[in-house]
C-alpha cells in the first residue's frame, strides 16, 4: 500500500468514510427517485457498514478491496436501471408529480439499506485495523480528526457545485492511496475507471447541474412568451420559469392573492420560496415597490437570473437573499404588505433527520404566528399549491386561522390544487366561496411534520426498519460471529443509540433557530464532532472522576436542554441565540462522550466495542422515528432512558472476552 503509517492510514480512511458516507447520502437521492424523502435509511446503512467493518477487521487480515467493486457496481446500476421508490398513500403526503411503478418501498428501501452497508463496511474495516495498532484515545481521536477532514472537503465541494464526478475522483483517489498493490491493480483501477466514467457521463449530461440539496436538469420547451424553463431536480419535475402573466392566467392560483388583499397595490412584498422567479416577476408585475425573494438553493436562484425570460432578479426593485425562510423571518424586523409562500415544497429532508424537511418548521402555528407579526398595517398572507390530499388543505387554514384569529379565504382551483390568504385582521381580505375542509390539527416546532396526519408512524416505515433491523441482526452474525463477542459492551451499544439520538436534537434544534440551509447542517455536524473531540482531549489530558460522577454530568446537562427548548432561544438576537443554542446542544453531547471515552479506554477489545457503539447508534436511528409520535423534545427523554439503560449495565470490572 502507498500509505504506511498507521496514524496516516487512519487520519484518511476515516475522511474516506465520512466523505463517502455524504457522497452516498446525496448522490443516491439525486437519482433514485424519492429516495430524498427516505435518505436516513442510507445513514442507518453507513453505521451498519461502518459496524460490521469494524467487527470484520479483527477476523480478516484480507484488505477490504471488496468496496470498491461494490461502490462502482451500485454507480452503474443506479445509472443504467433507474429505480423508482414508491410512495403510495395518504397518511404521509409526497410532493411530486410522478406516477411511480416499482416494487414495494419495504422491499427497496431495504436493498438500499444493504447496499449502503456493504459499500461502507470497507472503509469501517480499514479504521477499525488502525484501531487494533494504536492506543484507544489516539485511535479514537485520529478518526474524529479524519472525519472532521471529510466533512470539511465534501462542504467545500458542496460550496462549489460540484458534479457529482469530482466526488467519485477524490473517492477513487483516497481508495488508491489506502489500498494499493500491484497485483490488485487490475480490480482497483478496473473499479475507479467504472465510477469516474459514470459519473463523468452523468455530469456532462444536457442541462443538469449540482446544487447544495439536489441534482438539477433543466430544459426549454417553446419559444417567445411560451417559452418554458421546466427545471426538474432528483428526477421529480420542480419549478417552471415562464412569462409572469402568462403562467397567471394558465394557473390562475398565481394571480388569486393579489385579488383577496384589499391593497390596490402589493406594496412591500416578501416572496418565501423564490426559485426560478417567476412569482417575484408577477409581484413586479402588480405594481410592488419592493420585492424580497428568499431561496434556500443558491443554484435554483442563479438558474432564475439566468433564463426566466422575464428578468425579475435583473429589476433594482428586487432583493434576493438565499436563506431558510423561517431563519429569514426570525431575524428580520422588516413589516411587509404581502407575504407569499410561493409552493416551498423540498423534495428532500435535513440530513440527519429521519422526517424533518427542509420545509417543516414554515407550516408550524408558531412560524405563522411570525408571518402575521411581519405584516404591516392592512397586509395580507398568501400560501398556494397543489396539495395533494384535502386534509392538508384543513390543517393549513387550521394553522393560519389559530395565528392570524380568524378564518382566512381559501380557494380550491381543482381538486386540492388551492390558495389561502388571510389579512392581518378579517377587514384585511376579500374572500370568495371557498370553504376549507377538515383537517388534522396544526403542526408545531415540537412536531413539526405538517404531512403527517396523525400522530404515528406510517405502517410502510414499520415494516421498512423491521426489515433493516432483521437484516441488521443476520449480517452482524454472520460477519462478526457470536453475539457473545459484544456482551461485555452492551452499554456501549445502548450508548450509541442515545449519542444519535442527542445528534439528532442538535440538527432539529439549530435547524429550527437558525435555518435548514446546508451550511448550518454541515456546521451542526462540525460542531457534533468538535463537541466529541473536546471530551476525547478532556480524557487524554487530565485524570476524569469515576463513572457514575460523569453520569451525573450528563443527567444534568440532559435536564438543562430539556427545560430550555429552542422555542424558547428564538427571540433572542443572533450572537447571543447562538451562545445559548451552542450551550445548551453541546453540553450533552460533550459529556455523554466523556462517558465514552473513559468506558473506551477500559475495553479489552476496541474494534467489537467500538462496533458495537456503531451498531447501537444505528438502532438509535431508528428510535429517532418516535419523534413522529411523541415529537422532538420528548427524543431527549429516549436518549435519558437509554443512557440509564447504559449506566445499569456498567461492568463491575473491565470486559474480558468470553
Amino acid at each position: 500500500m502507498l500509505i504506511r503509517s498507521t496514524r496516516a492510514r487512519l487520519l484518511l480512511s476515516s475522511a474516506l468514510m465520512l466523505f463517502l458516507e455524504l457522497a452516498l447520502i446525496r448522490w443516491t437521492a439525486s437519482n433514485i427517485v424519492h429516495l430524498g424523502y427516505f435518505s436516513n435509511f442510507v445513514l442507518l446503512g453507513s453505521f451498519l457498514g461502518v459496524g460490521l467493518g469494524f467487527l470484520r477487521a479483527s477476523r480478516s487480515d484480507h484488505d477490504p478491496l471488496y468496496f470498491p467493486v461494490l461502490l462502482a457496481v451500485l454507480v452503474a446500476a443506479v445509472l443504467m436501471f433507474p429505480v423508482t421508490v414508491d410512495r403510495s398513500g395518504s397518511d404521509l403526503i409526497f410532493f411530486t408529480t410522478l406516477h411511480t411503478v416499482g416494487p414495494p418501498i419495504w422491499l427497496v428501501l431495504p436493498l438500499v439499506f444493504l447496499a449502503v452497508a456493504g459499500i461502507m463496511a470497507g472503509p469501517g474495516e480499514l479504521v477499525g485495523r488502525c484501531f487494533a495498532e494504536l492506543p484507544r484515545l489516539e485511535a479514537y481521536r485520529l478518526d474524529l480528526l479524519g472525519s472532521l477532514l471529510g466533512i470539511a472537503a465534501f462542504s467545500l465541494l458542496s460550496l462549489l457545485r460540484a458534479p457529482s464526478v469530482a466526488w467519485g475522483a477524490i473517492v477513487s483517489l483516497l481508495m488508491a492511496l489506502l489500498l494499493w498493490r500491484p497485483r490488485r491493480a487490475l480490480v482497483l483501477g478496473a473499479a475507479a475507471v467504472v465510477i469516474v466514467v459514470m459519473l463523468t457521463i452523468e455530469s456532462l449530461g444536457t442541462g443538469v447541474s449540482w446544487s447544495p440539496y439536489y441534482k438539477i436538469v433543466t430544459h426549454q420547451r417553446g419559444s417567445g412568451l411560451s417559452r418554458v424553463i421546466a427545471v426538474s431536480v432528483n428526477g421529480v419535475p420542480h419549478q417552471a420559469a415562464a412569462d409572469a402573466e402568462q403562467k397567471a392566467k394558465l394557473e390562475p392560483q398565481y394571480a388569486l392573492p393579489y385579488q383577496r388583499m384589499t391593497r390596490s397595490e402589493p406594496g412591500r412584498v416578501l416572496v418565501v420560496g423564490a426559485g426560478t422567479g417567476t412569482d417575484v416577476a408577477l409581484a413586479l408585475s402588480r405594481g410592488a415597490t419592493r420585492v424580497d425573494a428568499v431561496e434556500i438553493d443558491p443554484r435554483l436562484l442563479q438558474i432564475g437570473r439566468q433564463l426566466h425570460p422575464d428578468r425579475p432578479y435583473a429589476d433594482p426593485r428586487v432583493h434576493s437573499h438565499i436563506d431558510d425562510g423561517r431563519a429569514f423571518l426570525e431575524r428580520s424586523s422588516a413589516k411587509w404588505d404581502l407575504i407569499v409562500f410561493a409552493l416551498p415544497d423540498s423534495l428532500t429532508l435535513v440530513a440527519g433527520a429521519s422526517s424533518l424537511r427542509l420545509e417543516s418548521y414554515l407550516f408550524t402555528v408558531e412560524a405563522m404566528r411570525s408571518v402575521r407579526a411581519h405584516l404591516a398595517p392592512g397586509g395580507a398572507f398568501a400560501m398556494y399549491n397543489f396539495y395533494r390530499q384535502s386534509w392538508l388543505i384543513g390543517r393549513l387554514s387550521r394553522t393560519v386561522a389559530d395565528a392570524f384569529g380568524h378564518q382566512p379565504c381559501v380557494d380550491r382551483l381543482s381538486g386540492v390544487d388551492a390558495v389561502i390568504t388571510a389579512g392581518l385582521t378579517a377587514r384585511n381580505q376579500h374572500c370568495g366561496d371557498g370553504v376549507a375542509p377538515r383537517g388534522p390539527s396544526p403542526a408545531t416546532d415540537d412536531h413539526p411534520f405538517v404531512y403527517l396526519y396523525g400522530r404515528s408512524i406510517p405502517g410502510f416505515y414499520l415494516l421498512t426498519l423491521a426489515g433493516i433491523l432483521l437484516c441488521s441482526l443476520l449480517a452482524v452474525r454472520v460477519v462478526g460471529g457470536p453475539f457473545r463477542r459484544m456482551r461485555p459492551y452492551l452499554d456501549l451499544f445502548l450508548l450509541g443509540g442515545s449519542f444519535l439520538l442527542l445528534e439528532t436534537r442538535s440538527i432539529t434544534g439549530f435547524a429550527l433557530l437558525f435555518g435548514t440551509t446546508w451550511i448550518v447542517n454541515a456546521i451542526v455536524f462540525a460542531g457534533v464532532l468538535l463537541a466529541v473531540l473536546a471530551a476525547v482531549e478532556t480524557t487524554r489530558r487530565w485524570r476524569l472522576p469515576r463513572l457514575g460522577v460523569l453520569y451525573g454530568l450528563l443527567a444534568a446537562a440532559l435536564l438543562l436542554d430539556t427545560l430550555i427548548r429552542p422555542g424558547l432561544l428564538l427571540g433572542l438576537p443572533v450572537l447571543p441565540r447562538a451562545l445559548a443554542a451552542v450551550t445548551v446542544a453541546f453540553l450533552p453531547i460533550f459529556a455523554a462522550n466523556l462517558v465514552f471515552a473513559k468506558r473506551f479506554v477500559d475495553t479489552t477489545d476496541a474494534t467489537s466495542a467500538f462496533a458495537a457503539n456503531l451498531l447501537g447508534a444505528m438502532v438509535g436511528g431508528c428510535l429517532e422515528y418516535l419523534s413522529l409520535i411523541v415529537g422532538y423534545q420528548a427524543l431527549l427523554l429516549v436518549a435519558g432512558l437509554l443512557y440509564l439503560g447504559a449506566f445499569l449495565l456498567l461492568p463491575r470490572q473491565p470486559a474480558r472476552l468470553g
